[in-house]
């Protein structure tokens, strides 16, 4: 089995001025294994760009994950959405890649900036195929996907950025690539990744874009699983079935709770040693316990965890907080957000009698929620997810 995956991630920023995005992300899953990822730019800003980016990368991913060949999708979008009476031209300029069976990535680009692959830390050129579609010139590309690669597609507010300020003829595609070999070395995310990309352009127009710029990064990886156990279990007499499994499973372990803690100590017949540094002063401190690698207080800290995936899904602000912070929540984040793919939820539904305090606003439900809402993040970060209740 190829044991390689994709992590997807993208940040737009927008026309100085404007409320809503010309550009426009789309991803959808086709089964299991392979997913279409589109990215469109509509012809100016505002509004108008808004809906012809949106339109153009929804009628383009869902057909292509349906399988309808390239040529059908393209003569849908001309047919579909109109021409701009001023300039005479085509609404939306479009990227697909798309993603099968984490082994291959056809490159669909029209009229974006071309796709910059970076491969062994260098920027790699592929080959292109030029077809021409209902009079429009298609450029098509077929990789072999390997660990490691990393694969940025933008909108031209990317390449435009600096235009007479900084650079006369703007960010030029080979220094973006050199701009961005530097950071994939570094082995950040790809979200991360894309939140630099744009956060530099942004710098570039001096904080005044000139116009919708979006980078969406794909970043091939080897699959990390990692597994999490969240409170005890309803029944007493389930708690070896639940540590036996849960420390069965491969990967990196962690283990959010005192009871828990505890159990998890007493059936690995290891002592637990609570630190008692506070890295944060709203989350409380981590403890140690051979055999795992992270334990952390329950509701408090996952509550923070799901602040913090809250944030990285939309303007990912908090990226330094979480990328250095040295309290469990912040751990968790960077064991969860940048190092796993794979995450097994273990979570047990015993009521902390602890909980039960009517002026403790933790209840039963709050824990299952914050479960259900991490899961959720962590889905959209292009993460499998799995949870077990006992």
């Amino acid at each position: 089995m190829n044991n390689l995956c994709e992590e997807i991630g993208w940040k737009s920023i927008n026309h100085a001025g404007e409320q809503l995005c010309g550009d426009h992300v789309d991803l959808i899953e086709q089964g299991e294994n392979s997913s279409v990822l589109v990215l469109a730019d509509g012809l100016g800003s505002g509004v108008k760009a808004s809906i012809l980016s949106t339109l153009t990368a929804k009628i383009i991913s869902t057909m292509m994950a349906e399988n309808v060949p390239l040529d059908e999708c393209v003569k849908t979008i001309a047919a579909t959405l109109p021409i701009c009476s001023e300039r005479g031209v085509a609404y939306s300029t479009f990227t697909v890649i798309h993603l099968k069976n984490h082994s291959t990535a056809e490159l669909i680009q029209y009229d974006n900036p071309s796709v910059i692959l970076i491969r062994d830390n260098e920027p790699y050129s592929y080959p292109t195929q030029e077809l021409n579609i209902s009079g429009k010139k298609i450029l098509r590309s077929e990789l072999s996907l390997q660990e490691n690669d990393v694969l940025i597609a933008m909108s031209d507010g990317c390449p435009h950025a600096g235009i007479g300020r900084s650079y006369n003829f703007g960010w030029r595609q080979e220094e973006i690539a050199a701009f961005m070999k530097v950071l994939t070395a570094v082995g950040y995310s790809a979200k991360t990744l894309a939140t630099m990309l744009v956060d530099e352009c942004d710098r570039l127009y001096g904080g005044q874009p000139g116009d919708d710029a979006t980078a969406c990064v794909v970043k091939v990886r080897r699959r990390a699983p990692m597994n999490i156990l969240f409170g005890p279990p309803r029944n007493r007499d389930d708690a070896d079935r639940m540590m036996a499994l849960f420390f069965s499973k491969e990967g990196k372990h962690i283990i959010c709770g005192g009871t828990t803690s505890s159990i998890a100590a007493k059936y690995l017949g290891k002592p637990l040693r609570p630190t008692l540094a506070f890295e944060a002063s709203d989350v409380p401190p981590i403890a140690e316990l051979e055999g795992v690698d992270l334990v952390t207080e329950g509701v408090i800290t996952m509550n923070k965890v799901v602040e913090y995936a809250k944030d990285m899904l939309g303007q990912n602000e908090r990226h330094e907080e979480w990328s250095f912070g040295r309290d469990g929540a912040s751990m968790i984040c960077r064991l969860l957000f940048e190092e796993a793919t794979d995450i097994n939820f273990c979570v047990g539904r015993a009521v902390n009698p602890a909980h039960q305090n009517p002026d403790l606003p933790i209840n039963f439900n709050i824990k299952m929620n914050l479960v259900e809402e991490l899961s959720a993040c962590l889905k959209k970060m292009g993460k499998r997810v799995k949870v077990s209740y006992f």
